[in-house]
């Protein structure tokens, strides 16, 4: 299949996923800083760019995570990490969902992994994907609690950030709404700020 033809049809899977939405300039420098050109990884990683379309394409690989507005593919710098990991791009599936125990559970993460849509994080890995479930469920009861510390909360807050990257506005139009920043980081610290510390004298 010709270069043009696989570019468009990952585009049309793309589109198909997150919608058609507009990248702006912001988007456009965001992603730029968190995210590198599929073609410059792979001249890099001395990988075909048209062969890792196909696996794209094929169910194999992550879906690019943006389509900047110029129409270059953003993918993470560590794109082919955890196929490496596995032994192979054949082995990853497999390797992927044993980090579930529930088959069911581990073939729904890999299918949101395909998707390309995990930007909300810095590493996608099976242990962070789940740290993360981890956490939000954590906050979630924390609030619920009001036995809860304060500090416990602040404590996985924190963690979560950590995990998480800062997102751009056009993650909320194709998300349809708020992130997980901004509903279980920015907004819990804004309703739970931490105590000032006294100044000392």
């Amino acid at each position: 299949m010709p270069e043009k033809e696989l570019k468009q049809r990952l585009v049309e899977r793309f589109r198909e996923i997150n919608g058609d939405h507009p990248m702006t300039a912001a988007d456009d420098a965001y992603v730029s800083a968190q995210f590198v050109v599929l073609e410059e990884l792979c001249a890099v990683r001395g990988r075909d760019a048209d062969a890792v379309r196909r696996l794209m394409l094929d169910g194999s690989l992550p879906l690019p995570g943006y389509l900047r507005s110029d129409g270059a593919e953003m993918v993470p710098a560590d794109l082919f990490a955890l196929a490496d990991e596995a032994g192979g791009v054949d082995l990853l599936e497999a390797w992927f969902t044993a980090h579930w125990a529930d088959p069911a559970t581990g073939k729904a993460e890999w299918d949101a992994y395909l998707s390309g849509q995990y930007v909300c994080l810095h590493a996608v890995t099976p242990a962070t994907i789940r740290r993360k479930d981890e956490l939000t469920a954590a906050i979630g009861a924390a609030i619920d609690d009001p036995d809860a510390p304060a500090a416990h909360l602040h404590a996985l807050v924190d963690e979560l950030d950590a995990l998480e990257p800062a997102f751009t506005a056009y993650d909320r139009l194709r998300f349809g709404g708020p992130t997980s920043r901004d509903t279980c980081i920015d907004a819990i610290r804004a309703r739970f700020p931490r105590p000032e510390r006294p100044e000392r004298r």
